[in-house]
């Protein structure tokens, strides 16, 4: 009698976590055939892919990798991509941290008026100040600089890393800083040996975040920089849209190079990346 009820049940699960798993490996496919797709299109030739766009190359053409490296400005625009992307992360981080700890620990005139501040930030879509930051970013001078893009790169990645640290300290007890006190640690040791290390998961959850919002960029520089010398690889790509046609493969090709990186880190910092994006939507 009970081996004919569990079999039922057996049969239930089974089915249940085969379907499961079919629906998981739909989702997976659909996630990383974009990418297997870019790689085999950047091997084709213009003619090859308007022909057939999703199949095979007939050969392994390189020329599209050749003509990105040696006639265009890829090296130049990964630079600046990546000089952007560090010193802003440095200072969202840094600014951030520092901000998010004080809004939790102290209380002072205006506080709430600056944690309100930092929350319409986030609100504020970035779309309504492309002309007002355009003029001004012209009448001041400021604009096609190399640190031009770090204004408003910061200025919009502070409010999630406030917001984010403000909570996360919330978790962190105030005896451990007192008890650090006791034993003679000064204000700044404290705050930088102690407590920053203690944040660290979630430092790396708004890196996460900021990384990829910084290098992805299109809107600020495409409208703050005109120099060619100045110019980041999401604005760069588009050299290869023309008015009439498209090089595909070209823009491919490019497009894979500049996802190198963030694979590449990845890769390098996946499990700190996991636990740190664990962290921030448990204790965020």
């Amino acid at each position: 009698m009970e081996n004919s009820i569990s079999r039922p049940n057996k049969i239930g699960r089974f089915t249940l976590g085969f379907f499961g798993n079919l629906i998981i490996l739909f989702f997976s496919v659909t996630c990383i055939f974009p990418a297997i797709w870019l790689f085999y299109s950047s091997l084709k030739t213009k003619a090859e892919f308007h022909a057939d766009p999703v199949g095979l190359p007939q050969a392994f053409n390189f020329n599209s990798y050749v003509y990105i490296m040696t006639k265009t400005n890829m090296w130049i625009w990964m630079m600046n991509t990546i000089r952007n992307t560090v010193l802003s992360l440095v200072l969202i981080l840094l600014i951030g941290f520092i901000v998010g700890y004080f809004l939790s620990r102290f209380s002072f005139l205006g506080r709430k008026t600056l944690y309100s501040y930092f929350l319409i930030g986030m609100l504020v879509p970035i779309h309504a100040l492309m002309i007002p930051m355009y003029v001004l970013f012209n009448k001041t001078g400021i604009g096609d600089q190399w640190y031009t893009l770090l204004f408003p790169y910061v200025a919009f990645g502070l409010p999630i890393a406030v917001f984010l640290v403000e909570s996360y300290m919330h978790n962190i007890p105030k005896e451990i800083e007192e008890a650090a006190a006791i034993d003679g640690s000064s204000f700044n040791r404290t705050l930088f040996s102690i407590v920053l290390p203690m944040c660290k998961p979630i430092l790396v959850t708004v890196g996460i975040i900021q990384f990829f919002s910084v290098w992805n960029e299109f809107t600020f520089a495409l409208i703050l920089i005109s120099k060619e010398a100045l110019k980041t690889v999401p604005v760069g790509l588009t050299i290869f849209k023309g008015q009439y046609a498209t090089d595909y493969p070209r823009m491919m090709t490019a497009m894979l190079i500049s996802i190198l990186p963030a694979v590449a880190l990845y890769f390098a910092f996946s499990k700190q990346i996991i636990k740190g994006m664990v962290a921030g939507a448990v204790k965020g």
